[in-house]
């Protein structure tokens, strides 16, 4: 007997499953199609599925993602749906029934429903709706990818931001232990100056000052330069001069 005249029995279908979720793509052409088709009468159903395939993949990301949220809202409602039938009698007996359909033997209904398996939903194939099916899962890989590529180019960007930061802060670190190096220093010769010129100045006695120590030697200077430039004849000025000369900076 010819097999290609043998009638392809329709497939079981739950027909109180939930409903399935649409895509965002899908909505957009629902959304849509009516309309274009209004517009365009003569356009064939290929070439109308086209180009609102084009027009989508063109829509704007803040348009699009009326839809997007939608169908995100739909497959939760699907998968809380779905959780639900699958404690209810009604899944048990179709289950059932699926598991004593006789198997064809050439093997065509079991390949049809795999497809439908593989894709998710109970879908003919070849049909409108498959292709708009189709061709959401086209629009949704391609958003993925180039999704998925912003992805890794921001990623890039911010890996060699980042190893630019820890490069500054380890510069940063370097810098500031040679400055805390260099005040250290500093500090120590400071008190090295104090120390010489109250030792220095602490064997003159001057008219109106106090006798110098560390803690003041500061305040003593700016005092004795004044007074060196208002009494430049005083006799204490020229022992003043001869003690800053015989004075040893360098050590």
């Amino acid at each position: 007997m010819d097999q290609k005249g043998k009638k392809r029995k329709k497939a079981l279908k739950d027909m109180t499953a939930p409903r399935q979720p649409l895509t965002g793509y899908v909505r957009f052409l629902n959304d849509r199609r009516e309309q274009f088709r209004a517009e365009n009468p003569n356009m064939p159903f290929a070439e109308i599925t086209k180009v609102l395939a084009a027009e989508w993949s063109a829509l704007p990301q803040e348009q699009k993602q009326q839809y997007l949220t939608a169908a995100e809202q739909d497959r939760e409602r699907y998968l809380q749906e779905l959780a639900a039938y699958k404690q209810t009698e009604a899944y048990r007996i179709f289950h059932e029934q699926q598991a004593n359909k006789k198997p064809k033997i050439d093997g065509e209904e079991t390949m049809q429903g795999s497809e439908n398996d593989l894709l998710g939903y109970d879908i003919p194939i070849f049909t409108e709706e498959f292709l708009d099916h189709n061709k959401s899962r086209e629009a949704e890989l391609r958003q993925l990818r180039k999704s998925n590529t912003d992805y890794e180019q921001q990623n890039a960007t911010i890996q060699t931001y980042l190893a630019g930061l820890h490069t500054a802060i380890d510069k940063l670190s370097v810098e500031t232990q040679q400055q805390r190096g260099n005040n250290n220093a500093l500090q120590q010769h400071l008190q090295h100056l104090r120390t010489a010129f109250t030792n220095m100045f602490s064997s003159i006695h001057v008219p109106g000052l106090e006798a110098p120590t560390v803690e003041n030697i500061d305040a003593f200077i700016v005092k004795l330069l004044a007074f060196v430039k208002e009494e430049p004849q005083n006799p204490v000025v020229n022992s003043v001069r001869s003690a800053v000369a015989r004075l040893d900076l360098q050590a």
